[in-house]
């Protein structure tokens, strides 16, 4: 089988067939095609596209490029192993609160989980935001410590879909990082990699996510959809607006504070809102006894009510080295010395906050990444006060900055101050789910 014969079908809108994808996917994990040929047959995708079927054969090929995981041996027999994934956004914390809720209802919660991207923050990052806490676990560990606390969060692997890791370097050279069914593929193997049976998608939607746009955030999360059911998984996509920072806090240590809030029915009402929809999502696909959306919402809210999510939360983290103490009382965890506070030039009612902004500033102070092996400031961040639709006078508080010294917080108020849109009439609050997406 020729490369050049594989891109030139795409590139005239040919089809490929199963055979020609796990051909191009072997190629490009043990180098047998050369990165220009990979990245013409990249491009030929990006202007032409791909069917369903071909999005779920190349995710397939990718999953299974390097090693699959299979943790049914480390749950009870007839236990589904559900996943979560969300496109990322400012402010997302969701797996900080939704892992420990589910595995309080007694379904296991095992991920592979990454560090921030641009304005994007990671899960790795802010849990290593808590003294000691390591994402490094053995698949023994893993499998013991699934079997044994019923929640895990790891780093992925080199060997877990390496097609995956090659193909997006590629991609992110060569302007097509925005391919549906690329993106699709990228995140589908590596959850079908890592062994779910089936898999909540949360899919952001607005300035402070990947996909701006509602249409797009639509395509995106319908063909994952449509890739989870062509591989034999059950898929539900949630579409979530990211116009604004979700919850109140941007930044590792104060996102990790904010989950516990949530964890103890404090949080803010939109992140709260949503860690519950997730976490009964989760239960509905995952759980056979589970009737309904609103019977796995009743769980939800009696595992946050009785403490229950929170000792899982505890046990979770001490089991993988971090200071239970720190949980117990967040105020112990890293806290930036120097705190400014943005404040409203004029009356009115807030009718947009730049997301983007906001995620640029804290990384900007510390908080993210510039460049590949950049060390992060865990205290670093930023806390909004007040958010779309609420009504503010000149004077009061919008956000809380916490920065490491006098001029990275004059940086970061100046840039936020022009996230913040004041205007004199009245504004409505910003929907937090803003479409549900499930398969036929």
């Amino acid at each position: 089988m020729n490369p050049v014969d594989i891109i030139t079908k795409k590139r005239d809108g040919g089809e490929h067939t199963a055979t020609e994808l796990y051909f191009l996917v072997r190629g490009m994990v043990n180098d047998a095609i050369p990165d220009y040929q990979l990245a013409a047959w990249a491009m030929a995708v990006f202007f032409r596209g791909m069917s369903d079927a071909e999005a779920t054969q190349l995710t397939l090929a990718m999953a299974e490029s390097g090693d699959t995981l299979d943790l049914h041996d480390a749950v009870a027999p007839g236990v589904l192993i559900v996943d979560k994934h969300s496109s990322g956004g400012v402010g997302d914390k969701t797996t900080l609160a939704v892992g420990p809720i589910v595995a309080a209802c007694g379904l296991p919660v095992g991920k592979m989980s990454g560090r921030g991207l641009s304005f994007s923050g990671g899960t790795i990052d802010k849990l290593e935001s808590i003294r000691g806490w390591s994402p490094d676990l053995s698949e023994e560990r893993f499998r013991r410590q699934l079997r044994e606390i019923g929640l895990v969060i790891a780093g992925q692997t080199a060997d877990l879909a390496p097609a995956d890791k090659r193909l997006y370097a590629l991609r992110d050279v060569t302007g097509t990082v925005p391919s549906l069914p690329l993106i699709a593929a990228s995140i589908m193997s590596k959850k079908l990699a890592a062994g779910a049976d089936a898999i909540v998608l949360d899919v952001k939607c607005g300035r402070g996510a990947f996909m701006e746009k509602l249409d797009d955030a639509r395509a995106l999360a319908r063909l994952m959809v449509a890739i989870g059911a062509g591989a034999g998984r059950s898929v539900t996509a949630l579409i979530t607006g990211m116009e604004q920072p979700l919850g109140n806090a941007v930044g590792n240590a104060l996102e990790v504070r904010e989950a516990i809030a949530t964890l103890h029915s404090h949080g803010p009402a939109d992140f709260q809102a949503l860690v519950e929809r997730v976490s009964a999502e989760m239960l509905l696909l995952g759980d056979p006894a589970c009737p309904s959306l609103d019977g796995a919402r009743q769980q939800v809210q009696k595992a946050i009510g009785s403490g229950a999510a929170f000792e899982k939360l505890v046990a979770f983290v001490a089991t993988q080295g971090g200071d239970p103490a720190q949980v117990y009382h967040p105020e112990r965890l890293p806290s930036a010395p120097v705190q400014r506070t943005l404040v409203a030039q004029s009356s009115g009612y807030i009718h947009a906050i730049d997301a983007r902004e906001v995620g640029l500033a804290v990384v900007e102070m510390g908080g993210g990444r510039k460049k590949k092996g950049d060390a992060i400031d865990f205290g670093v961040g930023a806390v909004c006060q007040a958010k779309v639709g609420a009504r503010v006078s000149a004077g009061d508080p919008l956000c809380a900055v916490y920065a490491a010294d006098e001029a990275s917080a004059s940086v970061a108020l100046s840039r936020l101050g022009a996230a913040w849109r004041v205007e004199e009439g009245t504004a409505d609050p910003l929907p937090v789910i803003l479409d549900r997406i499930v398969g036929g």
